[in-house]
């Protein structure tokens, strides 16, 4: 496995509270399965959406969406609403990070069998 394949970029190191993003919130995404393309270019064109992930279940997409309030979650909401192809949403804000994320403890793990 080469070292590419494993490092993240430094940017994945950044505190988007520090920057004024102190909001955290999840997002379920119901999409149009036959518009994913224009879906991924309008999630790409804010950048308040750090993060998204295709999921099971009753939604088919996961966004992890940074905001400064509420009256800005609200406002990027309406945006990813207003993107060809999303036909829903469902919010739920972060109260607090109980275990940040961590690889650490994976790479503890593999290198010590």
């Amino acid at each position: 496995m080469a070292v590419e394949d494993v490092l993240q970029p430094f940017s994945r190191r950044v505190d988007p509270a520090a920057l004024g993003y102190g909001l955290v919130a999840f997002m379920s995404l119901t999409m149009s399965q036959a518009e994913p393309e224009s879906v991924h270019e309008g999630l790409l064109a804010l950048p308040e959406v750090v993060e998204v992930h295709y999921t099971t279940g009753g939604a088919d997409l996961l966004a992890h969406v940074v905001a400064k309030d509420t009256t800005d979650l609200h406002r990027i909401t309406k945006a990813i609403l207003a993107i060809d192809g999303v036909d829903r949403t469902s919010t739920a804000i972060s109260l607090a990070e109980v275990i940040p994320y961590r690889p650490r403890s994976l790479l503890h793990r593999l290198a010590n069998g």
